[in-house]
């Protein structure tokens, strides 16, 4: 897409303003491209033994996605909020180039590999904000991020399902408004 402002928040033309609301993209991004990872990885592999032995709690007694914000201790969620807190305020520091952390970009030799590199995280931070606000919304309303639909029976496209002209694979079809 390249860049790209509907809303025109860069009108003002203040770079600096850009460059921290282009950090603040790519930090969204990196977030959710491991919360997507996090999502879908514990539906294929989850830990042997205990999250909490204390509690008992062992990593097979979370459930995936939503469900398993109920199951983790409260001093669990401390230390992800303190965890969080120090990635935040301690370890990584802006330093006016979005995206390098102080650290610069490791294994980039020149500034036409930075800006591609650069350009392909922000598309794939993007893609992996959506994929992540999907799997929130799905598992809302089914249960589950790989939600089975059948199991969302409140869905308002159930509305005609039993009617008369309901035809795998469209199911109602009514194009031109007719039954409206």
């Amino acid at each position: 897409v390249g860049f790209w402002d509907p809303l025109g928040y860069t009108k003002d033309g203040n770079v600096d303003t850009f460059k921290r609301r282009r950090e603040t993209e790519i930090k969204h991004g990196r977030v959710s491209m491991y919360a997507t990872m996090g999502y879908i990885v514990p539906e294929y592999f989850k830990w042997p033994g205990y999250l909490s032995p204390s509690m008992g709690l062992k990593f097979s007694d979370v459930p995936n996605g939503l469900a398993a914000i109920s199951k983790v201790p409260g001093n669990g969620w401390a230390q992800i909020v303190a965890f969080a807190g120090y990635y935040e305020l301690v370890a990584y520091k802006y330093t006016g180039e979005p995206g390098a952390y102080g650290a610069g970009f490791p294994g980039v030799k020149s500034e036409e590999d930075r800006k591609k590199k650069l350009s392909a995280e922000l598309a794939n931070g993007r893609l992996a904000m959506m994929a992540i606000i999907g799997m929130f919304f799905q598992d809302g309303l089914t249960g589950s991020a790989w939600g089975d639909w059948a199991l969302y029976t409140d869905s308002p496209l159930r509305a005609f399902e039993g009617e008369l002209g309901v035809q795998a694979p469209l199911g109602f079809w009514d194009p031109a408004g007719f039954t409206a």
